[in-house]
């Protein structure tokens, strides 16, 4: 356990699995009060924090859905008084397909948790840090939010306009103290993705495409969280961090 975030409120959406879970953890390891959310069911994460001497509490929540997103982040300011750091990190993948393949409703959903999600989270996020002073604000992108793959064209339009929306949102609120950027792995082993390295063939050829030759675990992913959350990273906003096993360093 450390101080780094003592006293800080860090609302992470789209907790219960993956990076969203792993840096909950390292939140609480490092003293930040933390609300956690999910779509279905509240997060494990909670008791396992709570029995290890952290504060975390759970709320419900469907990043799609404007009144969801409103009522969560005022129920993280009624048990806490304040947000300091956000974590959006919801998000979905479609079945992997060519464009012309989807249909508008697969297109609309997509967006919606992915993008609109985003939009959503951000939007009351801001408006109650600005009236902390200011906060940290971390939007999960994707490898695919500076690159393109293959039979993912709504996903990845949907984790480009995430870069936009962050980069824009940058800027309007940098003077007021709010910092926004984009974390952006490349494959990490989370239930999302099981079906994808559950293939031999797709797993190897995704391993082909970085330096490493191998897949991320979310713990390796938590740590930029954490810094781009942090004090030590107060001159970084606007900014894309990939964490990708030099896949995009060619």
């Amino acid at each position: 356990m450390s101080d780094r975030f003592a006293g800080k409120v860090v609302l992470i959406i789209g907790a219960a699995t993956g990076i969203g879970k792993a840096a909950a953890l390292a939140f609480a390891r490092e003293g930040a009060k933390l609300v956690l959310s999910a779509y279905r069911t509240p997060p494990d994460v909670v008791d396992e924090i709570n029995a290890a001497g952290g504060v975390a509490s759970a709320v419900r929540l469907d990043v799609g859905d404007e009144e969801s997103v409103k009522n969560a982040v005022a129920t993280v300011v009624e048990r806490h008084g304040r947000l300091d750091v956000a974590f959006n990190n919801a998000g979905s993948l479609p079945v992997t397909k060519p464009l012309a393949d989807f249909t508008a409703e697969e297109f609309e959903h997509t967006l919606r948790v992915d993008l609109k999600g985003a939009f959503l989270a951000m939007k009351y996020e801001i408006q109650q840090m600005l009236l902390n002073g200011g906060g940290s604000i971390i939007n999960t992108g994707s490898v695919v939010s500076v690159v393109a793959d293959p039979g993912m064209a709504p996903y990845v339009a949907a984790k480009h306009g995430v870069l936009g929306l962050t980069r824009g949102a940058a800027w309007e609120y940098a003077e007021q103290g709010i910092r926004i950027n984009v974390l952006a792995p490349g494959l990490v082993e989370t239930p999302m993705t099981a079906r994808w390295l559950a293939d031999p063939d797709f797993r190897a050829l995704v391993h082909s495409y970085n330096a490493v030759h191998r897949h991320s675990q979310p713990e390796e992913i938590a740590g930029m969280v954490l810094y781009l959350a942090s004090d030590e990273a107060s001159f970084t906003t606007g900014g894309v961090f990939l964490v990708d096993g030099g896949q995009t360093a060619h």
